[in-house]
């Protein structure tokens, strides 16, 4: 469901009326005819992830999991060649060879990189210097909007269109520099916590960082350089330690910026987010949003746990944290926010959240069906 039905198959970011809890006839019957169009896709799916498996064990490989490396692997040879034929051996073998390119950077590269101690030293200089420079750095200056314009207007027109297009409204954002002074603000005591993005009263400088593990990530703003990095570092294509050195040392200069990130497009998005995540109804974009939510509600009757919380309780400071995981992904990878990916970060985000409250209710379902 994660890897190859959800995102390749069923697409909801395409088509969001096949990814609600609850389908209606019509939308059952286009999921059921889409499922069944893609049969013969996912039977030779299946059959390219066993000469991906072959082909792994044959070379000795055991990082990682196969499902995660694979799947879509699997999922595209499927669409390029169909069915596995007589050339299936050395096509699964470049597809090995890619995914487990001997000069790719790895995770484990980076985390032996940054806990030199040399290296270590540097980047605490880099950090701390880009959080003293910044501390230094004078309030923003206006942006080039009109001053009769106040940015709580120019952010209600973005997530008023943002869904339909949006182009102007992101432009007059980020000129205005609302992103970058919604960001600045984050420093005063308890705003970031409030927001969800740390844990702390005041945020800090981050650490080095000798360990990352996915599963037990701290809020995005209490996260080490190699935290930051490392979930993305092997799909960067860097080249060697040289550019682990600038991927390092622009993850340092980023974290004392605002919103900590490094561009304003990413900034007004996280802006917007923040104000669409209050789920208020004000804005399209708002509606939009706590219309996906209000579909999940049901998921706490369902436990009927009385335990006085709303169903929307932790939801904005969850939105934010996924969001920003994914503006600050697009930055590493160098791509550009346009306007048209604004409203597809925002409903990613509540979608991803939703997912998880979905999985955390089956689960407790789970355990209350055991009792």
């Amino acid at each position: 469901m994660k890897l190859i039905l959800d995102p390749l198959v069923v697409r909801p970011a395409r088509h969001p009326h096949l990814g609600r809890a609850l389908l209606d006839d019509a939308a059952a019957r286009e999921l059921r005819a889409r499922l069944l169009d893609a049969r013969d896709h996912l039977v030779a799916t299946a059959a390219w992830f066993v000469h991906l498996k072959r082909e792994r064990r044959a070379r000795g490989i055991t990082e990682g999991h196969p499902q995660d490396l694979y799947f879509q692997r699997a999922y595209e040879l499927a669409h390029r060649h169909g069915a596995p034929g007589p050339d299936a051996a050395a096509l699964a073998g470049k597809e090995v060879a890619d995914v487990h390119d001997a000069g790719r950077v790895t995770a484990a590269d980076l985390r032996a990189y940054l806990t030199l101690p040399d290296v270590a030293a540097d980047v605490r200089r880099a950090v701390d210097a880009a959080w003293a420079a910044a501390d230094d750095a004078p309030p923003g200056s206006p942006g080039r909007e009109q001053p009769t314009e106040r940015p709580t207007e120019r952010l209600t027109r973005l997530l008023d269109s943002c869904a339909t297009d949006g182009r102007a409204a992101l432009d007059r954002v980020v000129a205005a520099g609302d992103g970058a002074a919604s960001g600045a603000a984050l420093r005063s005591p308890g705003r970031a916590r409030t927001a969800g993005l740390s844990a702390h009263e005041t945020v800090r400088p981050p650490e080095v960082g000798a360990r990352a593990s996915k599963s037990a990530l701290p809020p995005p703003f209490d996260r080490s350089i190699l935290e930051r990095l490392f979930g993305t570092v092997a799909a960067l294509e860097l080249d060697g330690a040289a550019g682990l050195r600038e991927l390092v040392t622009a993850e340092a200069g980023r974290s004392a910026q605002p919103w900590q990130l490094a561009t304003e497009p990413g900034r007004a998005v996280l802006a917007a987010g923040a104000a669409a995540a209050r789920l208020d109804g004000t804005t399209d974009a708002a509606r939009r949003l706590a219309a996906r939510w209000e579909r999940e509600a049901f998921v706490r009757r369902a436990l009927r746990l009385p335990d006085g919380t709303a169903p929307t309780d932790g939801v904005r400071e969850a939105f934010l944290r996924r969001l920003w995981a994914r503006v600050h992904g697009r930055e590493l990878r160098g791509r550009d926010l346009a306007a048209d990916a604004v409203w597809d970060l925002l409903d990613g985000a509540m979608r991803s959240v939703v997912l998880d409250r979905r999985d955390q209710v089956k689960a407790a379902l789970a355990r209350d069906g055991a009792a």
